[in-house]
């Protein structure tokens, strides 16, 4: 990658004009802190992990909402988020080096549709809001929870205060109430709220009118991830932002032209590459 870019890039993300958009391959170096296992992030790691490591139907492996749905039908939806809980909550994993990145910028803002919890502990050290999706709940329309960390623990607020680090989680997170986004049913009803407008704060629609977005770690290549990105960064700047992908498909190429967005045919870590140290110290 060009140093150049990258400088402006981490320039864009430390002030916030830039908004990091984390997929499951940003997790690709975390590993078990016992038995040097990958953590499970993608699709088709998060089945075989759900699955007791092995494949289900070719039908079922085509992603993992099909396969959590398969699963809570035979055996309800709380046998998927305490799998969840399990794999993130109360399983120790190395930090992964997106995360380490990130602590030295400092991201105003932060999207994160991964489920585990690296990134909450990146702001462990400073008081933020945290955005967790939810879906299928009643007595309300709203899709969200908002908790508010004061350096020791979270706290349920009705608020975001835009003067703190904001870390939203639209698939979920262990912490601090175990909450996910898994199955076919969830992101039905998850992103048809999100479609209508409530499962965004109002403060969060206010604060991404014009941004960028780097996507990092993220294949476009499924129609979930898809519909919860162009939803996410509804109102970007007319250019929004900028791609990471390695060997793009076409489906990719073209669905980023629509949305505006650069491609950068790369890893996301070709960020940390030998030749760019010096514009990322």
């Amino acid at each position: 990658m060009d140093p150049e870019l990258i400088s402006r890039l981490r320039a864009g993300l430390a002030s916030g004009r830039i908004v990091p958009y984390l997929g499951a391959g940003v997790l690709a170096d975390a590993r078990h802190a016992t038995d040097d296992t990958p953590m499970p992030a993608d699709s088709d790691a998060l089945i075989l992990a759900m699955n007791g490591g092995r494949p289900m139907s070719p039908k079922l492996m085509y992603e993992f909402p099909r396969a959590a749905m398969n699963v809570e039908l035979k055996r309800g939806r709380a046998a998927v988020n305490r799998f969840l809980t399990k794999l993130y909550g109360e399983t120790a994993w190395t930090r992964a080096a997106m995360h380490d990145w990130l602590a030295a910028l400092r991201p105003p803002y932060v999207i994160d549709i991964n489920r585990d919890t690296q990134l909450q502990d990146t702001y462990a050290d400073t008081p933020h809001t945290l955005i967790v999706g939810v879906a299928r709940l009643g007595g309300g329309d709203l899709r969200y929870r908002l908790h508010a960390w004061d350096g020791t623990r979270y706290m349920p607020v009705t608020a975001i205060d835009p003067t703190l680090p904001i870390l939203f989680k639209p698939m979920g997170t262990p912490r601090p109430v175990a909450n996910y986004i898994a199955s076919d049913a969830d992101y039905v009803d998850y992103i048809t709220e999100l479609m209508g407008g409530f499962a965004v704060p109002p403060e969060i629609k206010a604060l991404r009118k014009g941004k960028q977005y780097l996507l990092m770690g993220l294949r476009l290549n499924r129609d979930t991830e898809r519909m919860v990105l162009a939803d996410l960064i509804y109102d970007a700047d007319p250019h929004a932002g900028w791609a990471l992908i390695a060997e793009p498909t076409e489906k990719e190429r073209r669905f980023c032209a629509r949305l505006g967005l650069t491609l950068i045919e790369s890893e996301w870590n070709a960020l940390l590459a030998p030749d760019t140290a010096d514009a990322l110290a």
